[in-house]
């Protein structure tokens, strides 16, 4: 199997839908999705599949019960913790091919034991102060073409 331009890794996801559209966002640019435990719903609740439809079968995914687990297992070049708590905007990152994208729950984002891991990789989207958070499908979507778009597209 070939390496994944981008991993996509989600902390302690809690609905179903978010982690079936992001599915359907890893199989179009042919990245792996990465679930930490505890999830917040089954991974055959049919809202997971609906909203990822018929793409499902297609997704490289991967559930593992801890970050430490999935940063082993990947290895990756950078980490980028995506975090409304940033100074930095995803537009200023250097993304690279086999980074790891992480985002945290729907409900609590990232624990500070991990955001404090590496301060100067946090990034944010940016947003006005009228918006409290950014539904977690969407900033996955935008963070992942953007990473793509910075190191020349999809592989052949």
């Amino acid at each position: 199997m070939t390496k994944p331009p981008i991993n996509v890794v989600l902390h302690e996801p809690e609905i179903p839908q978010n982690t079936g559209n992001i599915g359907r966002t890893c199989v179009a640019v042919g990245a792996k999705l990465w679930l930490i435990r505890p999830l917040g719903f089954k991974l055959d609740e049919k809202h997971l599949r609906r909203a990822g439809m018929d793409y499902w079968q297609h997704l490289d995914y991967q559930v593992v019960d801890s970050w430490q687990e999935a940063y082993d297992q990947i290895k990756p070049v950078n980490v980028w913790y995506l975090t409304k708590t940033a100074e930095k905007l995803v537009w200023e990152a250097k993304f690279e091919p086999g980074d790891i994208l992480l985002f945290g729950s729907e409900s609590r984002g990232l624990p500070p034991s991990i955001l404090n891991e590496q301060p100067a990789h946090k990034v944010k989207l940016p947003m006005t102060e009228l918006v409290r958070s950014l539904n977690l499908a969407s900033t996955v979507n935008t963070v992942v073409y953007e990473a793509i778009r910075q190191f020349g597209g999809l592989p052949e």
